[in-house]
């Protein structure tokens, strides 16, 4: 091979690399700009303008407060829970070595939601007010969101050990996952049969999703956990591209297979419980990040990870400054917008899988 040669193919090389780097900086710049817009957005009237200026401290006092205190712990909590249910679901797509693998297609939402109600009817959390646009409230937030994560790290643990001891395949976990989803599902609702009319508005309150459920002692939990979790995958991205190979070719290249697979479930299944038991059940966005981001850049884990980062904060955001502006001022359930996402792209995975068959 001559050196010209040589030349030539690093410069494409290059070429290839850049264009995935702008497409992840375009979709970070583009969440940014929309995280401007979005503390904007509101029936006070706040210009980008003035967000910039309070986010500065050069703003008026009202302006400040209505940036700072209301609308920025929302946005921020929109963009760390979008990064964490997102890498989670790239993550769990990778070592499964299944397309359709997600926190909510795993039961791990499902098992959430059922510590949540066993908590609200268990243990009297819900409440109700006697008026206005949010009559029904989680009455103990706190013991609702431990139960909650109690449920959703269950799920995970049941098809950890089906994993690890009963030796299923990445395949079989899906199955399970399906499974132990209907379970929980099937036991929220018998919870709900034996629950008061208030009860029942509270669980089916907190399954609605909603990220200004967040304050910024939730935010700083999430993104203790989030960050480094997400730091853990890119250090271990090699490992993750070698099992987008298969298991055999991983093993020859020295990867601990079984170690890896195991570790990257219980990292990404933890990071998913610590959000939904904030935020509630916000579907199918672990499943559609991932799989625009491969459209765009392709499965190096290299570039698929920050991008899923990316694309799930933006999406996240999106859904919820939608949320909050389409019927102004009634506030839709951020995890029924992303479901209208999830839910076709769900459907296109499975026809196009079964034709490939």
């Amino acid at each position: 091979m001559t050196t010209a040669t040589v030349e030539t193919a690093r410069e494409r090389y290059r070429g290839y690399t850049r264009r995935k780097v702008l497409v992840i900086a375009a979709v970070a710049a583009a969440t940014l700009m929309l995280a401007v817009i979005a503390m904007a957005l509101g029936s006070a009237g706040v210009s980008p303008l003035e967000v910039l200026k309070a986010l500065v401290g050069q703003a008026d006092e009202r302006t400040t407060q209505i940036v700072i205190n209301i609308r920025l712990v929302r946005v921020l909590a929109a963009i760390v829970a979008g990064v964490g249910l997102s890498v989670a679901g790239c993550i769990m797509q990778g070592v499964l070595l299944n397309p359709l693998a997600s926190d909510y297609t795993l039961g791990i939402s499902q098992g959430a939601a059922f510590g949540a109600a066993v908590a609200i009817v268990a243990m009297g959390a819900g409440s109700v007010q006697s008026g206005g646009a949010d009559a029904v409230l989680i009455k103990n937030p706190y013991v609702v969101t431990i139960a909650a994560f109690a449920g959703a790290l269950s799920a995970t643990l049941a098809i950890l050990i089906l994993a690890r001891y009963k030796g299923i395949t990445p395949e079989a976990m899906i199955l399970a996952g399906v499974a132990f989803g209907s379970l929980f599902t099937a036991g929220t609702v018998i919870t709900q049969y034996f629950a008061n009319d208030v009860q029942v508005a509270s669980i089916v309150f907190w399954t609605f999703g909603d990220i200004g459920r967040a304050s910024w002692q939730e935010l700083a939990i999430m993104a203790a956990i989030t960050f480094p979790v997400t730091a853990y995958f890119i250090l271990n991205r090699w490992n993750f591209n070698a099992l987008e190979s298969g298991d055999d070719t991983a093993k020859s290249l020295g990867v601990n297979v079984a170690r890896t697979r195991m570790a990257g479930m219980f990292t990404a299944s933890l990071v998913t419980a610590v959000a939904v038991s904030f935020l509630g059940i916000i579907a199918f966005l672990g499943l559609v990040s991932p799989h625009i981001m491969r459209r765009m850049i392709g499965s190096d884990y290299r570039y698929l990870i920050p991008g899923s980062c990316a694309m799930g904060a933006f999406l996240l955001l999106a859904s919820d400054t939608l949320s909050r502006t389409i019927i102004a001022p009634i506030v839709l359930p951020v995890g029924a917008i992303t479901a209208f996402m999830g839910a076709p792209l769900f459907l296109y995975i499975l026809i196009k899988g079964y034709r490939r068959a």
